[in-house]
């Protein structure tokens, strides 16, 4: 059986006008890729076109920036793409805005930002720690085939 002439005959009653409008809403998988493609883009920046122009610190906040948003969007880009529960997908949202923030405050430092940008980049940490709570607590309940309860 081909599923792809019953994907294409979805009756117009059943989209949303919201989405028929604006689209679908972005996933999660989909920001994180252009997350990923935006820490790349930045890593190369700072290893090129930086180079030599940012302090000892200047080049640590750097680095640690790029580390910390790759690994994660590469861990926010899997837990969309699994698409499996509620609260899997909320960590992964969590996870994903803690990059962001974490890295953007030391990327900004590095730029010659205020440091009290500093005191700002421990929320984006805070939320690292609380997605990947999340995602194991997901990860934890999420009953296997056949299981009828997780030990």
């Amino acid at each position: 059986m081909r599923l792809s002439p019953l994907i294409l005959q979805v009756p117009k009653s059943l989209v949303s006008e919201e989405i028929e409008k604006k689209g679908p809403p972005m996933t999660l998988s989909t920001a994180a890729a252009l997350a990923g493609f935006i820490g790349v883009a930045l890593g190369a920046f700072g290893a090129h076109a930086l180079d030599g122009h940012l302090s000892i610190d200047g080049q640590n906040w750097w680095e640690t920036a790029t580390l910390y948003l790759l690994v994660h969007v590469s861990t926010t880009f899997a837990v969309g793409a699994s698409e499996i529960g509620r609260l899997r997908m909320i960590g992964g949202w969590v996870m994903l805005g803690g990059a962001l923030l974490f890295s953007a405050t030391l990327y900004a430092m590095a730029l010659g930002a205020p440091r009290f940008l500093g005191a700002i980049t421990p929320l984006g940490g805070l939320c690292l720690l609380i997605g990947w709570a999340l995602v194991a607590i997901s990860a934890r309940h999420r009953k296997s085939p056949g299981q009828s309860q997780q030990s």
